[in-house]
């Protein structure tokens, strides 16, 4: 609840983006809160009605991790259309939108005949968005000039955090979900179950790299470490290349003394 309240007062400096964080937080929270729930409780009526509301927790995080990359890939590859659709309203109605949105699918999910296959199926949606929004990203940064480096930085921080927290936290519950030979797997399962139970807390990075000044710091010491390898591998290679042709010359010389 800290972090929303942080990310609250900063909220009028970049709108956007902040506003959905926000929305992933509160959507974090409410995991949170069931989960605890959850382990105080021995009562399986009371169980049920907290899974269920930890379950469309889980729906409102993924919709908003989605929105959060879909925003980032528009602010670089669309950039003109970015900046006129990017006011309050915009997000406050998507914001609004994905939370009505999130409870139609919670809806649908509570009435389905097979649960599992339901949200697992709703969990493997977002893989190629992400894979999609990712590559579409770094092949406009390339072209792009009027975004700056810390913010290349910013954004491709935040998509491959995206994709990569997904894949290792929710992809073997799917898997789980999916495959009654994985769910009888009592170590894998256990397994699964963990990450997936600490993906509320992981989500909270979003804010770390979102935030200006401190995912900066941090992008900036591994991009210097990776940029002073890439200098030194090509002045080696280099002085190599440049080192050849000197021998040929001299070698050259020593043969029209020679002669």
């Amino acid at each position: 609840m800290l972090h929303v309240c942080l990310f609250s007062l900063q909220i009028h400096k970049d709108l956007v983006a902040p506003v959905y964080i926000i929305g992933l937080l509160i959507s974090n929270l409410i995991q949170l809160c069931c989960f605890i729930a959850l382990i105080s409780s021995d009562e399986n009526k009371i169980c049920n009605i907290f899974h269920q509301i930890q379950e469309f927790g889980l729906i409102v995080s993924v919709c908003f991790m989605v929105v959060i990359s879909l925003e980032r890939y528009l602010c670089v590859a669309w950039p003109l259309w970015y900046r006129l659709k990017k006011n309050n309203r915009t997000s406050a109605i998507v914001f609004m939108v994905i939370w009505i949105i999130s409870g139609v699918i919670w809806c649908v999910e509570l009435f389905a005949c097979s649960s599992k296959i339901f949200m697992a199926c709703f969990l493997i949606i977002p893989f190629p968005l992400f894979i999609f929004f990712l590559c579409g990203s770094l092949k406009a940064l390339s072209a792009a000039r009027s975004v700056s480096t810390e913010e290349k930085r910013r954004i491709i921080a935040i998509l491959v955090l995206v994709l990569f927290t997904y894949t290792l936290l929710y992809l073997p519950e799917i898997l789980v979900m999916t495959s009654k030979k994985l769910r009888c797997n009592g170590p894998f399962n256990r397994i699964a179950m963990s990450l997936f139970s600490f993906s509320p807390l992981i989500d909270l990075l979003l804010y770390v790299f979102m935030k200006k000044g401190i995912g900066d710091k941090i992008l900036a010491s591994l991009c210097s470490r990776v940029v002073q390898n890439v200098i030194s591998a090509s002045e080696n290679s280099v002085n190599t290349q440049s080192g050849s042709p000197m021998q040929m010359v001299g070698e050259g010389e020593s043969t029209g003394g020679g002669v």
